[in-house]
């Protein structure tokens, strides 16, 4: 293989991570890695060459310095994305600006959300003329809203410490694609979105999440398509992620809460209009209380499902079809008043984007234009009678109060594709979670990449030093009924030998309950316990954090985007292999399409699918060159089942044992070398090997 060009880009991203080059010399707890610098080369061979990478960053690389190098020594215009707000503020507040300063680089950054994180300065001013405040926290929310609008620079509302998170007023101040008003907004030279786009604009470097990249190329107008098509490099950090979130924003939906907003809208919007409130409040009321009613009529049914399940129930044949009124009513009112003001010919549109969405939900057909390539050959009737198309599932989801009817489409490689065509730009997929046992094909599959370049840097953790993995002998199928009891028996020694300071991930929030109950009834069990589902994600961590040798039940939410360095967290349990569940709509419609395909669902989908979850768990353990932590990993099938060799090997290289003796030494004494019973090599596997 050549020797990389010195004056090349991969070349000079090596050189500036290398022992003694700049990140070292001006970022005091910098350490040179070999699979940091081997990601940064090829993440700058990526960009030189307008070429694909998808690249495996195991935990520990530095793939953030790794891709922001390059991106940054290349002077071309960046997207950066990541999986959530939170890791893209600590992004572009801490990781960008330590690489630029170490490097000298006068590239100008900026960071842009979705609208709905800005202040939207027309509806504060709705929101401030309109009584409609539940409680006193609510006006004293509001009150603190107002005073922060007065002296925002930016107007997002990450600014805004120890406002909650799930209140109302969010919704109420700020704008949504459906009801802002656009040109015709009289805050509009103030707009805080407007503005945060033209710092992108004029920026080297953008910082979005994968919500706002994906909205974009979906078309669904968050305002950012003026800065995609002059970008020459996108980074998609967390890349695991994007195939769920993108069947998301290629599909649509209508839930509770645009209803409820656009009735409540609709009245407001009459202050400054004579006349307007006397014809458009029974309309509104209607409307509002039709979505309610739909709500109650979907009360027995299960939290997700299909719109034939929903449809089964004739009260929801029932309420949609007063839905659909209230719709057609409000909208015919409003169609002569919209000339009255710019706001209520927003509600005018939104009425009718309402309308058009619940029928396709609701005669289970949609737009052709929708679809790109429609196959109905193969399908029966009961198919087609879920799917507007091949690649589409119609199914709902309800909340405590809430419901959204949602198209999805199985397949979104196609549209992914098409778009990194056009922008003729270099596209970098990284994660630490890609490859099923070092093969990428699988992701690759869902992105729609064809033969991208790949990369796996290996985590340059001590494996054998600081973990190990713990497979308990003797438990039941997780099928068992007695099972949950059985994990909890084999896990309290664990938790004995580590003081607690135990992550326990559950692929059920019922195992996950019964647990807790089993913990907090056992004498056995003196550390505090911190269950998901009694306090928000980020106060249970904290509590966790604070208490040093708390024990946290979590479920899916919690293999991912949680980092507890440190003592306080030594142990991660999995109870059960994280297959997804047979009963989610959409899983359960990808499923039969790969089979009708030709395919094996459970290869092809449900394994790598739970390899990548697995992985995603395991990964909380260790978090640093300092940590240690013993992974314990419950489920009888890694040993029993010929797919369980498949998890294994594609875990880090952790020593594994089963004997309980070898992790209490392990915390005892901590050891230089593998413990003695412990084997560095895969455990032996049954001749018998089903699949």
């Amino acid at each position: 293989m050549p020797a990389p060009d010195a004056n090349g880009l991969a070349a000079r991203s090596r050189e500036a991570l290398v022992e003694g080059g700049l990140l070292a010399a001006h970022i005091p707890a910098f350490r040179p890695r070999p699979a940091q610098q081997a990601l940064a080369m090829a993440v700058g061979d990526a960009i030189e060459q307008r070429t694909t990478l998808l690249a495996e960053a195991g935990t520990g690389t530095g793939k953030t310095f790794a891709y922001l190098v390059p991106a940054l020594l290349s002077g071309l215009k960046t997207i950066v994305s990541t999986g959530t707000r939170a890791l893209q503020d600590q992004l572009y507040h801490r990781d960008l600006p330590r690489v630029r300063d170490a490097l000298g680089s006068g590239l100008r950054s900026a960071l842009l959300k979705g609208r709905a994180n800005y202040l939207c300065l027309y509806r504060l001013e709705q929101a401030r003329g309109a009584p409609r405040l539940a409680t006193r926290d609510q006006i004293h929310q509001l009150q603190r809203i107002v005073a922060w609008a007065g002296r925002t620079r930016l107007g997002d509302v990450a600014e805004l410490d120890g406002l909650p998170e799930d209140t109302p007023l969010l919704p109420l101040v700020t704008s949504t694609v459906d009801n802002c008003l656009g040109n015709d907004c009289p805050f509009w030279s103030e707009c805080f979105v407007v503005q945060a786009r033209q710092r992108a604009q004029a920026a080297d470097v953008v910082v979005v999440n994968h919500h706002l990249l994906l909205a974009d190329l979906a078309l669904k107008q968050e305002g950012f398509g003026e800065i995609l098509p002059g970008a020459q490099a996108f980074i998609v950090d967390e890349a695991h992620q994007l195939p769920e979130l993108a069947a998301q924003f290629f599909g649509e939906g209508l839930s509770a809460r645009p209803l409820v907003e656009l009735a409540r809208d609709a009245v407001a919007e009459c202050r400054d209009v004579p006349g307007a409130l006397p014809v458009l409040q029974l309309p509104a009321q209607a409307l509002d209380g039709a979505a309610r009613g739909l709500r109650m009529a979907m009360d027995g049914l299960p939290a997700r499902g299909t719109r034939y399940r929903a449809l089964y129930q004739p009260a929801v044949e029932e309420a949609l079809h007063a839905l659909d009124e209230a719709l057609v009513h409000l909208r015919d009112v409003l169609t002569p008043l919209r000339e009255a003001s710019p706001g209520l010919d927003a509600c005018h549109a939104r009425a009718l984007l309402c309308l058009t969405r619940l029928r396709r939900w609701n005669d289970g057909a949609a737009s052709a234009a929708m679809f790109d390539d429609v196959h109905v050959e193969d399908a029966d009737e009961a198919t087609l009678a879920e799917r507007p198309g091949d690649d589409s599932v119609l199914w709902y989801e309800l909340t405590p109060r809430g419901f959204r009817l949602q198209r999805t489409p199985l397949d979104v490689s196609a549209p992914l594709r098409a778009h990194r065509e056009v922008s003729q730009a270099a596209w970098v997929f990284t994660s630490a979670t890609l490859a099923v046992d070092g093969s990428f094909a699988h992701i690759a599959k869902r992105l729609g990449l064809d033969a991208p370049q790949t990369l796996l840097a290996p985590s340059p953790f001590d494996w054998a030093r600081q973990a190990l993995c713990y497979l308990p002998p003797r438990l039941p199928t997780p099928a068992a009924p007695a099972y949950t009891a059985a994990v909890v028996d084999a896990l309290l020694p664990v938790l004995h030998a580590s003081g607690g300071r135990a992550f326990v991930l559950f692929a059920s929030h019922r195992a996950l309950r019964e647990t807790a109950v089993l913990l907090r009834a056992s004498s056995r069990c003196p550390w505090p316990l911190f269950a998901q589902g009694e306090a928000p994600r980020h106060v249970l961590l904290q509590r966790f954090r604070e208490s040093g040798n708390g024990v946290l039940l979590g479920a899916a939410s919690f293999r991912e985007g949680v980092d507890v360095a440190g003592d306080a967290l030594s142990v991660v349990v999995i109870d059960k292999l994280p297959f997804a569940a047979p009963d989610d709509p959409v899983f359960e419609a990808r499923l039969d399409a790969i089979r009708r395909a030709g395919g094996n669902p459970f290869r092809d989908e449900q394994l790598p699918q739970a390899v990548i979850a697995l992985k995603q768990g395991v990964g909380r353990l260790i978090r640093t060159e300092a940590d240690r932590g013993v992974l314990v990993l419950c489920d009888p099938r890694l040993l029993g089942r010929g797919y369980g060799a498949l998890f294994l090997d594609s875990l880090p290289p952790l020593p594994r044992t089963r004997e309980i003796a070898d992790v209490e030494a392990f915390f005892a004494a901590p050891p230089a070398t593998i413990p003695a019973g412990a084997t560095d090599a895969a455990l032996p596997l049954p001749e018998s090997r089903p699949s």
